[in-house]
């Protein structure tokens, strides 16, 4: 039905939508949003062909204006604009090292290659959906897709509370689950032998202070010996030691890179990534490689604050493990004078032959030369960490403390590091036998004849199917 004419001479309500049929032959439609940041009227263009399109499209901007959902006036952004935008200007300056470098990974691997070319008001949840099924495709774990879940759904809502999109559709997209494998930490026998092979090593205090004290890697490496007070017998964490991937200083980092890129995808035989899976080629555009830049900067070795406040903390040393660190730095003042003039003194707790700190990428294997040396199972070096956590849970030290001792900052992390082990299992379930199955009471009368036992209901049953199962240990009874 064809829009009714306005009389001549009549105007509009102001703010009221306008549709017409432009000289280029082209519908157009107007509609007042609101206010711009200068005062003057926001007022959005849609230009159809056709005049029930351009209806359609104004009547979609109305109802966007009448919920309060307005997306900022102004050029529509692509998803991949959006990102870069947001991981290198908004998320990189205000959050940590390594949480900036996740970022990255996700935004650079699987964000922009899997949906950068959609509209940010265009795409959907299913558009996640799929790619975090692409992701499981290629062999990657359930966390990875999680990963870059979390990682679009915080730079989406970035986006919607800057009112360039109207909602954040990754809030709406379900990643796929992620079964979290349980930390089995370490039997007393396994910590006994750990630290005697440790104490056997050079700097091998380094893994009892883990095992004892529940230190982080990088708060292990990055002690330095002012922060020992030796009249109190405490440590200080303070600082950590970190590895940080080279930034090229160059004017072309692809140009500067090209002789490093991967052109090709690895053979079904390659042996080079066994332990996970084998990385796509380089991007056209790759700009990776800056550890070769000659005028690298912002990599390697670097000392930074702890991973919070609360991680900020003093430690009590017992007696044994505070004469293991005067020992030990007895042990190092030997090796000051045997390097001599090639020793870098920066005061480092624990340090290589030359005085420079320790690498983690050396510690971690040193770890695991440990493991197969005292024929330990498997385990991360962080899980010495949740170690020390369970051995504060069964020494019964109050929460309070535990988390002062730990570094944490709230009461969640006690139930993410506290464990049963083995041994504590079998005490339960050993004094739940004896509970629950225990004889009854056989009352001493010489000078009558001895009662029959009286078993509860319970007891009977129980002990009837005890008898079933091993029958060469126990008798049924009535």
């Amino acid at each position: 039905m064809p829009r009714k004419k306005r009389p001549e001479g009549t105007r509009a309500p102001n703010g009221t939508s306008s549709i017409y049929l432009g000289a280029d032959g082209k519908w157009h439609g107007r509609v007042t949003m609101g206010v711009k940041d200068d005062g003057k009227p926001d007022r959005r263009h849609v230009k159809r062909a056709t005049e029930k399109e351009v209806i359609d499209a104004v009547r979609a901007l109305e109802r966007e204006r009448d919920s309060g959902n307005v997306r900022k006036a102004g050029q529509r952004w692509k998803v991949e604009a959006w990102l870069k935008h947001w991981v290198e200007n908004i998320a990189a300056p205000s959050v940590r090292y390594k949480a900036a470098s996740a970022y990255r990974t996700a935004v650079y691997h699987h964000l922009i290659p899997g949906l950068g070319a959609h509209w940010m008001d265009r795409v959907e949840p299913d558009h996640f959906e799929k790619l975090y099924g692409k992701i499981l495709a290629t062999g990657r774990k359930a966390g990875t897709a999680h990963q870059v879940h979390r990682t679009a759904r915080t730079a989406f809502g970035e986006a919607h509370r800057r009112g360039i999109i109207t909602r954040n559709v990754v809030a709406l997209a379900k990643p796929p689950r992620v079964e979290e494998d349980e930390v089995e930490p370490f039997e007393v026998e396994e910590i006994e032998r750990l630290m005697t092979a440790a104490l056997s090593r050079r700097n091998g205090v380094r893994f009892v202070l883990a095992l004892a004290l529940g230190t982080r890697q990088g708060e292990s490496i990055g002690l330095k010996w002012k922060r020992l007070n030796e009249s109190t017998k405490t440590l200080t964490i303070a600082r950590g030691l970190q590895r940080r991937t080279w930034r090229h200083g160059c004017s072309d980092p692809h140009a500067c890179g090209a002789k490093y890129h991967k052109v090709k995808p690895c053979k079904e035989t390659c042996k080079r990534h066994s332990r996970k899976p084998c990385p796509p080629p380089c991007p056209p555009d790759c700009t990776s490689h800056a550890r070769w830049c000659p005028g690298r900067h912002g990599g390697g070795l670097v000392e930074v604050d702890v991973k919070s406040r609360a991680g900020r903390r003093g430690l009590a040393l017992p007696d044994e493990l505070f004469d293991l660190l005067i020992a030990h730095k007895e042990a190092q003042c030997k090796e000051r004078e045997i390097a001599g003039t090639e020793w870098h003194e920066d005061g480092w707790m624990f340090a290589q032959p030359n005085g420079k700190p320790l690498d983690p990428r050396v510690d971690h294997r040193e770890w695991k030369a440990l493991l197969v040396e005292t024929k330990t199972r498997e385990a991360r070096l962080h899980d010495a960490r949740h170690t020390a956590a369970t051995v504060l849970l069964l020494l019964g030290v109050p929460d309070r403390a535990v988390m002062g001792f730990m570094g944490w900052s709230n009461t969640a992390m006690l139930t993410r590091y506290q464990h049963l082990t083995a041994s504590v299992r079998r005490e339960v379930a050993g004094r739940l036998g004896k509970h629950l199955w225990r004889p009854p009471a056989v009352i001493e009368n010489t000078s009558a004849p001895m009662p029959r036992p009286k078993w509860t209901d319970t007891q009977r049953q129980a002990v009837n199917v005890l008898a079933q199962v091993m029958p060469d240990r126990w008798n049924p009874v009535e």
